[in-house]
């Protein structure tokens, strides 16, 4: 039995949706829209006033056309796996949620492109080419969950992204719902060749956090699999350690196909958790996969293991076997999850700084732990210097969210400083939007606003993101009010 509706919008509108979709297929009840009231940023929430799960594109335009008329907000959500906040509904409004267009339409592989709904899975576009050779690269940590839309929406990258690029590298063209309820293609069609007639607009709307519109399907390239792999697990002593030799393989011309580190905390959690081996005092790991023609590995992998011992690593493994590196995988992308075991909330802040400046932010950060007394284990992919600091607190603890988002506020802001960027690849949504005027100038957040009311003039499509100024769930949430 359904719970009382949420206040706030007509019941004839209700009807109108179910009409459309399904009555199974409008949440409309309190309790049950409690599963969307946030994503994986936990810290500010509110409940949108009624979820649709459409099947189609067109019913992702019927329902974008009634919110049109009425003049409802929209928020588009994917998996909900967004980490700043994208696909929080400030105000309310009628979320459209994809996952139930999870198809992958068609592959093509001499082309080596696939044609995919927006709500199928990241993983699952590997998992349905591998055996033609074929693999999806862009590769985030919850790729097993995070869908190819919501990926579009935040440009989102992953440990592969030093050699392999983020998504809009990967994505040839896309079908967009306008908020008019329009339905546009931007970029390669399916039936077209890679070249685009006029404006190619295909950029323009990746990374722009589903403010311009509804993704419903996306045509997105794919890459031979690599003949072969080398990974190695470098053991330093010192996070400085593992930094300087991050640079002097880059340094070598050694374009690995990923290069990532942990801090001695998060490898703690990650081996309690999933007992990978990892050694429990070793101040940070760094992992080294090289890929490509298996004759030219090996020279490579004894060139990153004699950098890799010059800093003064105290070990250097090679995965033996494929379920040796794919278990070193699992481990390492799992590592967000196995913070639970030392505290109950966190905020993954995604700040990059360029490689230079690795070891100085590492610094900093530990600074920060010490002075407000919050414990902050590191992640990142250190071959393009996105830092992932998991800031540590209790939410049930006032002075510690405000010390929590205290923290995230001088990381970023020391990012910046050092002529970096407040995200790599998790988005702005509403918890980073101050920093964007930080970070841009009055006229390059003008042009943004310009391109934005091309799309979506009356910035109902998810509103109250990226731009300062927005409104914010802090200004009625009592949790976020208590700790400012």
């Amino acid at each position: 039995m359904p719970s009382t509706p949420r206040p706030g919008l007509d019941p004839a509108l209700l009807d109108e949706f179910r009409r459309i979709v399904g009555d199974a297929y409008v949440i409309a009840g309190r309790q049950e829209l409690l599963v969307y009231e946030c994503g994986a940023y936990t810290l500010e929430r509110n409940l949108p006033h009624v979820v649709v799960l459409p099947a189609s594109t067109e019913e992702v335009a019927a329902v974008a056309r009634v919110c049109a008329r009425e003049g409802l907000p929209i928020i588009p959500r994917g998996a909900g796996t967004s980490l700043s906040g994208t696909v929080l509904a400030v105000e309310g409004g009628v979320m459209i949620a994809l996952t139930r267009m999870t198809r992958l339409v068609s592959i093509d592989v001499r082309n080596r492109r696939a044609l995919v709904e927006a709500g199928c899975v990241n993983a699952w576009v590997t998992q349905a080419v591998k055996g033609h050779g074929l693999l999806y690269a862009p590769d985030p940590s919850s790729q097993t969950a995070c869908t190819i839309g919501g990926n579009v929406g935040t440009n989102s990258g992953g440990p592969h992204t030093l050699k392999y690029g983020v998504t809009t590298h990967h994505v040839l063209g896309y079908e967009l719902v306008l908020p008019s309820g329009e339905v546009t293609w931007l970029g390669t069609t399916w039936e077209g060749g890679e070249d685009v007639d006029g404006l190619d607009l295909r950029g323009a709307a990746i990374g722009t956090e589903g403010m311009f519109g509804i993704v419903t399907r996306v045509l997105v390239r794919l890459i031979r699999a690599p003949q072969a792999y080398k990974t190695l697990l470098g053991v330093f002593e010192t996070v400085e350690d593992a930094s300087q030799a991050v640079s002097d393989i880059i340094r070598a011309g050694i374009v690995p196909a990923a290069l990532e580190m942990m801090d001695q905390l998060i490898t703690q959690a990650v081996e309690q958790a999933y007992k990978f081996g990892f050694p429990m005092d070793a101040g940070a790991v760094l992992i080294v996969e090289l890929d490509g023609l298996a004759p030219g590995l090996e020279r490579q992998a004894q060139s990153v293991t004699e950098i890799c011992r010059r800093r003064r690593a105290r070990e250097v493994r090679l995965a033996q076997t494929e379920q040796q590196r794919a278990e070193l995988w699992k481990s390492r992308k799992r590592a967000f999850g196995a913070i639970g075991r030392l505290s109950p909330n966190f905020i993954t802040q995604d700040g990059v700084v360029p490689r230079s400046k690795l070891t100085e932010m590492m610094r900093f950060i530990e600074e920060c732990s010490r002075r407000h007394g919050l414990r902050i284990p590191n992640v990142f992919h250190a071959g393009d210097g996105n830092l992932h600091p998991l800031v540590l607190y209790d939410e049930r603890d006032p002075e510690q969210v405000r010390k929590a988002l205290l923290i995230s506020d001088e990381i970023l802001t020391q990012c910046i400083a050092l002529g970096g960027s407040v995200t790599g690849e998790h988005g702005i949504g509403t918890e980073k939007m101050d920093f964007m005027a930080k970070q841009f100038s009055k006229d390059d957040l003008e042009a943004m606003k310009q391109l934005r009311a091309v799309f979506d003039p009356q910035t109902r499509c998810n509103p109250h993101k990226m731009f300062p100024g927005s409104k914010k769930c802090g200004d009625f949430h009592p949790k976020k009010q208590a700790a400012a």
